[in-house]
């Protein structure tokens, strides 16, 4: 062995090499305050081998981008914690980045002849931060996808050359394909590429110069190894103890939501570390915000080695650098403070989150992801899109559980129109002009015609979470119920022949309305009642000869035999998809309200919703959807 150890050393110099590394000589003994710039290339260690092994699992196109990263997080074996290792580790590297420098300005590390090798740590953290903002986007997910436009979009406000850049960069004048191979092209080989360089010419020049130690020196000279070199492994260690920590608890690292551009993402923010900028161009312009003030500040921190010179000017750059962390951690606490009291990016983030949860489930369906992509996932979901579209076309009227179908509840939107009195408005919404004015933060000269008006919602027709299933008819039955805004207290058949009908009844026809209700929810075929209806056959025929004989309900309702003067809707299929379908399309039609109806549009027939979007909500309504059972990936109906 030591003959090859001998002709290798002979031929490469190794043994010169190695003792060039590690016994250098530390002026006043190892420090713990030294243990930076290692853990910066542990770091970037775990960068290159995990970013290497996730390259090829990683398929970079804007149709198999995300449905390779989520084969990674949940299909390939290890897939997770490779995954979670590169996010954290590149997370981690921000703030021992941000611990080196500060270090490095503490003990004046960076006054001559140290100027260049200060500069290639400056250049190291623009890197880092670059890799952070490129491989957000690689996800190719709603958060990834909306926030690097958003970033992205800041490139047009340089001067004279803006557009052309970020046309450079995006790959045209639209997001899409180009944009992500651009972008993993830059991740995966421009900037780690310059980092190996750079931190190739960072460790030569400190070699070259030695180790700055703080003054004034209080212990004997030590050599990097062993001293140095075990306080350094103790650091990676903790350092990838922290990582481990995050990974295991998170299970990995996020993905959100396929990347849908026809979809506004209002949860959309950058990465932590990008917070503080976001923050600062709320207050400023693009070009100021995003070009100009990080522009100055950065000549600024480049010339603190000329600052340095004097001892008035290290001063000063301790000043600065403790402004800069300063303002930069008070940024990022009222974007933080903000958010957490802002109502609708909360609600957006809760939507955000269920829409990932969605797609997740959906991608490990048996039916797996379609040849069209994983955006369709959601976009054709009735579970996402029905709840979406109730939300906008009949929430204005219906709730769902009290809220608007998204979880939405205290607030709706109102077009003010001419002729309508914002008094008038605040009196039927339960309001003063105030509560309306400050809720939509106007001024009384400030409304006019044509602006819309954010109110408290007024519920005007019936709650209908489970819709048509037993326990919802059973209320229904109950005059109290049906008078009450949960059911047809805020319509005009409050006072109809069926608000009298049920009035006249008592709590001894409770059992046989429990029976009818069981008999008219079996006409609905609900797929989580299905194994009840099929169980309970012998209820069911019982409550149809009570509906039929005993409460005479076919006098004015058509109900299996067919009834040309039948005066009240068709209990027919009642609650089933055809006839959902059929009295969303037009409930005016003689089959259900006819001249009778009260206000419900006819969304079919004047073509307000398509027969897919309809088919959603009716879908939704009826839970008729995939949900994995427990344990297994089959449908939960």
């Amino acid at each position: 062995m030591k003959k090859a150890l001998d002709w290798l050393n002979n031929r490469t110099g190794w043994r010169g090499l190695l003792k060039e590394a590690l016994y250098e000589n530390i002026p006043g003994g190892s420090r713990w305050r030294y243990i930076w710039g290692s853990t910066l290339t542990f770091a970037f260690f775990i960068q290159i081998v995990t970013g290497v092994i996730l390259w090829m699992a990683y398929s970079p196109s804007s149709q198999t981008a995300w449905e390779s990263v989520y084969f990674i997080q949940n299909e390939m074996w290890g897939g997770w914690f490779i995954r979670g290792m590169h996010h954290y580790t590149a997370q981690a590297m921000i703030i021992l980045l941000v611990l080196h420098t500060m270090q490095v300005v503490i003990d004046g590390a960076y006054k001559a002849p140290r100027e260049v090798n200060f500069w290639f740590g400056i250049g190291l953290m623009a890197i880092v931060m670059g890799l952070g903002l490129t491989g957000y986007l690689l996800p190719w997910d709603q958060k990834g996808f909306w926030a690097t436009k958003v970033a992205t979009n800041l490139v047009a406000a340089v001067p004279f050359v803006g557009p052309d850049l970020q046309k450079i960069l995006i790959g045209g004048t639209e997001y899409g394909h180009q944009t992500l191979t651009r972008f993993f092209a830059i991740h995966a080989g421009v900037l780690p590429g310059l980092m190996i360089f750079f931190i190739a010419g960072h460790v030569y020049l400190f070699r070259r110069h030695g180790i700055t130690p703080k003054e004034p020196l209080k212990g004997k000279d030590e050599g990097f190894w062993p001293e140095q070199i075990l306080k350094d492994a103790v650091a990676c260690l903790a350092v990838l103890a922290v990582i481990l920590y995050f990974v295991i608890r998170h299970h990995g690292a996020p993905l959100s939501a396929p990347a849908d551009p026809s979809e506004q993402f209002s949860a959309a923010r950058p990465e932590w570390y990008y917070l503080f900028l976001f923050q600062l161009l709320k207050y400023t312009s693009a070009f100021w915000g995003a070009i100009v003030i990080p522009g100055v500040l950065m000549v600024v921190v480049c010339l603190m080695p000329f600052f340095g010179k004097w001892k008035l000017g290290h001063r000063f750059n301790l000043g600065l650098l403790s402004c800069l962390m300063i303002g930069a951690m008070l940024l990022h606490w009222l974007a933080i403070n903000e958010d957490a009291n802002s109502e609708h990016h909360q609600h957006a983030l809760h939507d955000a989150h269920e829409k990932a949860e969605r797609a997740i489930i959906l991608a490990g369906a048996p039916a797996g992801i379609p040849s069209s992509g994983a955006v369709s996932l959601l976009q054709k979901d009735p579970k996402i899109q029905g709840a979406r579209l109730f939300s906008k076309h009949c929430a204005s009227c219906h709730r769902y559980d009290g809220h608007d179908g998204t979880g939405s509840g205290t607030t709706v939107k109102i077009l003010l129109k001419e002729g309508d009195s914002i008094a008038s408005i605040a009196e039927d919404r339960g309001m003063t002009i105030d509560e309306i004015l400050q809720k939509n933060s106007l001024d009384q000269d400030q409304v006019k015609n044509g602006i819309q008006l954010k109110v408290n919602f007024k519920p005007s027709a019936a709650d209908l979470k489970d819709f048509a299933s037993r326990e919802w008819l059973e209320r229904l039955l109950i005059h109290d119920h049906y008078i009450s805004p949960e059911y047809f207290g805020g319509t005009k058949f409050i006072s109809g022949k069926m608000s009298k009908f049920l009035k006249k009844l008592d709590e001894s026809d409770a059992e046989d309305l429990a029976k009818v209700a069981a008999t008219l929810s079996a006409q609905a075929q609900l797929p989580y009642q299905v194994e009840i209806d099929a169980q309970d056959t012998e209820l069911i025929t019982k409550g149809e000869e009570l509906l039929v004989d005993d409460f005479a309900c076919i006098d004015c309702h058509q109900f299996v035999e067919p009834d040309d003067e039948a005066s009240a809707p068709d209990l027919t299929g009642y609650g089933s998809t055809e006839w959902l379908t059929a009295i969303i399309a037009d409930p005016a039609h003689g089959r259900f309200y006819g001249s009778k109806n009260d206000r419900m549009p006819s969304f079919g027939k004047d073509n307000k919703l398509t027969e897919i979007e309809i088919g959603l909500i009716v879908d939704w309504l009826r839970r008729d959807f995939y949900e994995p059972d427990e344990g297994t990936n089959s449908r939960a109906h």
